[in-house]
């Protein structure tokens, strides 16, 4: 544990060393129309991931359950020798 702390210590000294000497200032500014461009592509994403877990939400509830899917086949595949 020392040694990921002592690592993420000297990190963060390296990169804020870094940084305070090699910045130089921009006088610049983000345009309006770019930060929208930003809002809808981090929205699309967002909405991507919720689609794609709806989709996939039983196998995930499957996953955290501990119940495997191929132990539900089996289970299937014994009700209905049952039912003969």
């Amino acid at each position: 544990m020392k040694k990921i702390i002592a690592r993420t210590l000297s990190f963060l000294y390296f990169f804020t060393c870094f940084h305070a000497l090699f910045t130089v200032p921009v006088y610049a500014y983000i345009d309006p129309s770019a930060v929208t461009y930003i809002i809808q592509g981090v929205a699309g994403v967002l909405i991507a991931l919720g689609a794609g877990l709806t989709i996939f939400r039983h196998k995930i509830f499957q996953l955290f359950k501990g119940k495997k899917a191929n132990q539900e086949e089996e289970e299937k595949i014994e009700f209905k020798d049952t039912e003969d």
